[in-house]
Order: C-alpha cells, then structure tokens, then sequence
C-alpha cells in the first residue's frame, strides 16, 4: 500500500535572527509543514517558543503548523496556539491529567490533534482514545533538545504503531497519520519510512544545511530527503 509523506522541518534549528524568511526558504524548497517544538523548562529541560512567534509566523506561509506542545499542565496554552494559527496540536500524555478531554479541546479550537510518545512510553496510551486522534507522533530521541541522535529501537516502536493504527483504521476506516521527530536524516529517512513513518521532523539536517546567505540552500537536503522516500 502506497502512503504519501510529508517534511516537516522544525524551527528549533532555524536562525531565529531571520525566522521568517527561514520559513519562507524552505517552503520554498519543497517543505510541507512548518513543525514547532514548544518547551516549557518544566516537562523538559528547555524553554522554546510561544503562540506568539506561531502567530507571526503564520502570515507568512500557508504550510500546515505542526506545534508539537512538551509543556505540564498542557490545556492552558492550547486556546493560545489554535488562536495563534496552528493546524496540528500534538502533546504527551504524561502532560495531561484527562487525555480524551485534552484532544476534544484541541478539536474545539479547531485543529488536529496528536499524542507524542517518549522513547519509553508505551504506545497503549492511544488505544482508548484512537477515535480522537487526527495524529501519532513518536519521539526518535528524549525532549528537550535539537541535534540528537536517532535512538534505533524506535524502528520497532514504529512498526508496532503502524500496525495499531493500520488495524484501526481497517476497521474504522478512519486514517491517522505516523510522525517521526529526532533524528532523521537522509541516512536514515528510509529505514524509518519503511519501519511505518508518513510524517518527519527533521531540524539540524535541514536547517543545518548550505550557507546562511543562499536562500536556496535548502533545496539539496529536500531533494536528497525526497529521493530517499522515493525508494520506499
């Protein structure tokens, strides 16, 4: 069965000085979503972005905006970002005293609405709540900072998501999209594509690309990402 498959390269490694026009550049060069990593210093050990660098982003691309919230307590700034202009809301369950409340209210807002798994947490979290979920995002590395490694059993923790997931949506008919985050890289784009994944995150490999003045530099990262999808 054929899938499609979406980029979603993540601000975390973008030049801050210019994030506008990073966004703009790597739409540009084939990008499909814009993916946010919100960090509270609290759940993680880190402190990102709010609503309102999602809200001065979103004038400027009509790219999905993936916010990914690593925030405890999570419903407060849910309201926020979906006023913000985000299209996709993901969080951890671990975030949330009432996960099923906490995906009827993203969907409230309007948006799509995810839950994001740790490299340890299990996946059966999802399974009540799987009439909820527009998306299941896996975390490849622990929270909290960009430029990680790819943590290798993920590939088991995928394969075991696609086919709860691909049961589900069998019987249902409802389909939910399989996100990656951490990692991923045009080495490895393929494995994890292969293991299950639609839908990846990739920070440093992209952002980290070409020199900061061309604005096509992230043209060969996309295509190289690109090709390897291609031979799945």
């Amino acid at each position: 069965m054929s899938r499609s498959f979406r980029i979603a390269p993540s601000i975390l490694s973008a030049n801050f000085a210019k994030l506008g026009e990073e966004v703009s550049n790597v739409i540009a060069s084939g990008a499909d979503w814009i993916h946010f990593d919100v960090m509270d210093n609290h759940y993680v050990p880190n402190l990102t972005i709010g609503p309102l660098v999602c809200a001065a982003i979103r004038p400027i691309t009509d790219a999905v905006i993936d916010v990914h919230l690593m925030v405890k307590p999570v419903d407060r700034l849910i309201p926020d970002f979906a006023k913000a202009g985000a299209n996709v809301i993901t969080f951890h369950p671990e975030a949330s005293e009432h996960i099923d409340r906490t995906l009827s209210l993203i969907h409230e807002c309007g948006c799509q609405a995810g839950l994001v798994f740790n490299p340890a947490t299990p996946l059966n979290y999802m399974d009540y709540v799987m009439d909820k979920l527009d998306i299941v995002l896996l975390m490849s590395v622990n929270p909290g900072f960009g430029g990680q490694a790819f943590i290798p059993v993920t590939l088991d923790k995928l394969r075991g998501a696609r086919c709860r997931l691909d049961m589900h949506k069998k019987k249902t008919g409802h389909d939910i999209l399989l996100e990656v985050d951490g990692g991923v890289k045009v080495d490895n784009i393929a494995d994890i594509a292969r293991a299950g994944a639609d839908t990846f995150v990739a920070g440093s490999a992209v952002f980290g690309a070409g020199k900061d003045a061309d604005p096509h530099r992230y043209d060969s990262v996309l295509a190289a990402l690109r090709a390897q999808l291609a031979t799945v």
